[in-house]
Order: structure tokens, then C-alpha cells, then sequence
């Protein structure tokens, strides 16, 4: 049986070294765009200085800004918990790494 067009997925590939403007990174999250305002300000989210006139951000962001809507939307947290929920699962991510070193 063939699926119709419309049943289609359809994506966009980015690595961490890809370079995302503040409308990208809106759009591919769904939120507005005082929200990734809000993730920066809090510290959740960095700029790369790529052109002063638009904030420009790593392809990683886009996993992190939803990783923060999801904490915010499954746990309720407000954004200084996302912040320290990013940054204990981050730490948790290099330990595991640094164990996997030692085992081998």
C-alpha cells in the first residue's frame, strides 16, 4: 500500500556546528520569539558571535531549547529550573563519559 503525500515526513538536519537565527530557531521550536530571548537571558541558551546584528545560535540549541520546553511542559518548572536541569544533566553526560573512559 503507498502512503499519500500528505502522510510524508519531512525534516531538516543540523549539527552542532551549524549556525541558527533567532527566526530559525523559533520556527523549527515553535515558540516565539521572546521566549529564546527569555532562554538566553536565563542562561539556558548562548549566542555565537557571528554578526552583531542577529543573535546566531549553535545547531545544539535547537536540542536544548527543546529540551527546555519539554522540562517546562512535563515538569512544570519555571526557567531558573530548566537552567540548573540542563546544566545537572549536562555534568551527569560527562561523568558517564569520564566512567566509560575508566572501564576501558
Amino acid at each position: 500500500m503507498r502512503s499519500a503525500p500528505e502522510d510524508l515526513l519531512t525534516g531538516e538536519i543540523f549539527d552542532d556546528y551549524a549556525a541558527i537565527s533567532v527566526d530559525e530557531l523559533s520556527r523549527l521550536c515553535a515558540v516565539d520569539k521572546t521566549y529564546i530571548v527569555q532562554l538566553v537571558e536565563e542562561g539556558v541558551l548562548s549566542t555565537i558571535e557571528i554578526d552583531a546584528a542577529e543573535w546566531r545560535f549553535a545547531g545544539a540549541a535547537l536540542r536544548r531549547t527543546r529540551t527546555a520546553l519539554r522540562l517546562q511542559r512535563d515538569l512544570d518548572l519555571n526557567l531558573p529550573g530548566v537552567a540548573l536541569v540542563l546544566q545537572l544533566l549536562e555534568e551527569l553526560a560527562q561523568l558517564r563519559c569520564r566512567v566509560d573512559v575508566v572501564r576501558a
